[in-house]
């Protein structure tokens, strides 16, 4: 499913910090609205469909599948890394449909953050009975 064009926000005055938070608080709310309707138990492509539409129906800006390539030595290369959504320019997230979190996910996305130079990052797991229990918030 491509993704629902959304409208952009300004950003005004407030300070960066303010704007992540209430941007990943915008986010987390839209994903628990996806996890109230579908609970957990379905495959990652099925909540990252539901995600897309909860992002346009709050006119949040996103891109989904967003390539990410690995710059070495002055070029790009295209090693197949996909970020599961960016919002807002601001904020990467890896979704997850998996019976635990394992460092290598977190690390998955601190890889992500790191590449991309973005800052903060979301990891959702869907696959939990709550889903406050699957979310992790990272900041370089």
């Amino acid at each position: 499913m491509a993704p629902i064009p959304a409208g952009e926000h300004s950003v005004g005055t407030r300070n960066s910090r303010l704007l992540h938070e209430e941007l990943t608080g915008n986010i987390i709310a839209a994903a628990i609205e996806v996890h109230r309707e579908l609970g957990p138990g379905l495959m990652e492509s099925a909540y990252q469909a539901c995600l897309c539409r909860e992002f346009a129906l709050r006119d949040l800006a996103f891109r989904a599948e967003v390539a990410l390539p690995v710059e070495y030595k002055g070029i790009h290369l295209d090693c197949g890394y996909r970020m599961d959504f960016v919002v807002e320019d601001k904020v990467a997230i890896e979704l997850k449909s998996v019976d635990k979190l394992l460092p290598i996910h977190q690390a998955q996305l601190l890889t992500y953050l790191r590449l991309s130079k973005m800052r903060v990052g979301l990891l959702i797991n869907f696959n939990v009975l709550v889903l406050r229990d699957g979310i992790l918030r990272r900041v370089l």
